[in-house]
């Protein structure tokens, strides 16, 4: 290994975009997820929440889903050559697995990690370099909310296996799936997680997994952003509430309320709060499957196989666009992928937090 990476860095996180970004928080008060990873302290905070609650730590069968999925996808992609993007690849361990298993099917592989940390993005490419060369890896830091030229900046000369794990509850879906859509060419695949409310029943699904959000540890990790500007913790509390978001989804909201007047210096422009007002930190959507189909069917996107979580709280859904979806003897068998008790459905979970 090389002592050193090239990295491509886009303008949506140079300095002055960060800078933009970060007093739109203030401005809005509504706050970008970016900059609950910024410090280590946050990180740290993010990894004991992760630690706590997700079922990977714990649930064998959530990482044999993904196995699965993993598997069945490699097995899908008959191209000799693939080109893995890693939208918001935070570590890379999900992507490692998926070079792994195309490269044992003699496919000629090349990755390009991206995230919003630089710090992650090495990370990924670490873990990358121990299936794929250096020089077939291809490190992007960038912004996915206000990079409008992706297209151009992810552009491959193979077909493509976009992944986006993780990612899409934290993302409005009206701004991220037209993003998405845009990427996937007719010859590309899109793999995605999505968090998912268990049960027939939306409202009760979104009730119960509640108190994944409402708990000491994320309200430690959100309440970091506030405090390392210079918020009192004294000034205010967080709550957690279930409302309807974009495209009628639902989604958990945590919101930190003033209880007294107080202001915060950002970068030189000071923000004043009233007694009352309040700042959203944090959202998650949360889908069924069948409003994962019907939600990406309007942006294009078609579902040829998913995989859904026996709690059914979670799941890994195999997209094209939808032309060539149709066109495919997979998406000829699968045109209407049912919720759950499909035959190639697997079984798993993951935790609720990104």
């Amino acid at each position: 290994m090389t002592s050193a990476a090239t990295i491509r860095v886009h303008a949506s996180q140079f300095p002055e975009a960060v800078r933009r970004d970060l007093l739109a928080s203030w401005r809005t008060r509504r706050v970008n997820h970016k900059f609950h990873y910024d410090s280590l302290k946050q990180t740290q905070k993010w990894l004991a929440l992760h630690d706590a609650h997700s079922p990977t730590r714990y649930d064998d069968d959530c990482l044999a889903t993904y196995d699965r999925a993993f598997t069945e996808t490699a097995e899908q992609i008959k191209s000799k050559a693939i080109h893995v993007i890693g939208l918001g690849c935070g570590g890379g361990k999900k992507d490692s697995r998926l070079l792994t298993l195309l490269q044992a099917r003699g496919k000629n592989i090349s990755y390009t990690p991206s995230d919003v940390s630089t710090a992650m993005v090495l990370v990924a490419r670490r873990a990358a370099l121990k299936v794929l060369p250096a020089e077939n890896c291809f490190p992007v830091v960038c912004d996915l909310a206000t990079a409008d030229d992706l297209p151009a900046l992810l552009a491959t000369r193979h077909p493509s296996l976009v992944t986006f794990f993780g990612m899409i509850p934290n993302f409005e879906p009206q701004l991220i799936l037209p993003r998405l859509a845009r990427l996937v060419r007719p010859q590309d695949w899109l793999l995605f997680s999505a968090n998912l409310a268990p049960g027939a029943d939306y409202a009760a699904g979104m009730r119960r997994i509640l108190p994944q959000y409402d708990n000491p540890l994320t309200s430690d990790w959100l309440t970091a952003f506030l405090y390392d500007l210079g918020v009192d913790p004294r000034a205010g509390k967080l709550s957690f509430t279930i409302e309807t978001g974009g495209l009628g989804l639902q989604r958990i909201v945590a919101t930190f309320h003033f209880t007294r007047a107080g202001c915060v210096d950002v970068g030189g422009e000071v923000f004043q709060f009233k007694r009352g007002e309040g700042i959203r930190l944090f959202f998650s959507y949360r889908y069924t499957a069948e409003r994962v189909q019907k939600t990406l069917r309007k942006h294009g996107l078609e579902v040829c196989q998913q995989w859904i979580a026996a709690s059914e709280e979670e799941g890994v859904f195999l997209c094209r666009s939808l032309g060539t979806a149709a066109e495919t003897e997979t998406g000829k068998r699968q045109h209407a992928v049912p919720a759950t008790g499909a035959p190639w459905a697997g079984r798993g979970q993951k935790g609720g937090i990104r």
